[in-house]
């Protein structure tokens, strides 16, 4: 079995992304910079090979069509990790069906925890930590004028080389296109 982890991302390059970004640099200075996102596949080792599982990726988000997500409310994974995250108000289901569609075969793995739809804030080191950042970031995101709709047409397969440190392998596009893959 391999030791590298691989994931599947939809980056959240607008304002929303750039607001998110912000706030993980300001609630928890010390952590490693990540690009905003939405996880479609968490981190997994891979049951086959990288390209196996970057052809069942190609193969299936063919099929699936671009959509757009709503952001909701501040909300933690606690007491199970010290996680702020942005939930995903509207497209949840969505996402969740695209993460069924896709945990199979050569990307299957046995998750920990059950797949919610969310874009990190950040991850912090203990659990009174994630609520004092918790309520900073329910104080921001309400002030937040921007848009929390989130256009989703591609998605990133992606490896950590190293902890924390993520490569981008492939951008995927949802859907069919009029040019070749």
């Amino acid at each position: 079995m391999q030791s590298l982890r691989y994931a599947l991302v939809a980056y959240v390059k607008s304002e929303a992304g750039e607001f998110a970004e912000r706030l993980q640099r300001e609630l928890y200075p010390q952590s490693p910079h990540l690009a905003a996102h939405l996880t479609i596949l968490p981190p997994r080792l891979l049951p086959s090979s990288e390209a196996a599982a970057l052809a069942l990726v190609e193969q299936i988000c063919i099929q699936s069509a671009p959509f757009d997500v709503t952001l909701g409310g501040v909300e933690t994974f606690l007491p199970t990790t010290p996680t702020v995250y942005l939930r995903v108000a509207q497209a949840a289901a969505r996402m969740s069906e695209l993460h069924s569609h896709l945990n199979i075969a050569a990307l299957a793995f046995h998750e920990e925890w059950p797949y919610v739809p969310h874009l990190t804030i950040a991850k912090l080191d203990s659990e009174s930590a994630a609520r004092a950042a918790a309520e900073i970031a329910r104080l921001r995101w309400a002030s937040y004028p921007g848009s929390r709709v989130i256009h989703v047409d591609r998605l990133t397969f992606v490896r950590e080389d190293s902890p924390n440190c993520w490569v981008d392998l492939a951008p995927v596009l949802l859907g069919p296109t009029l040019v070749s893959r």
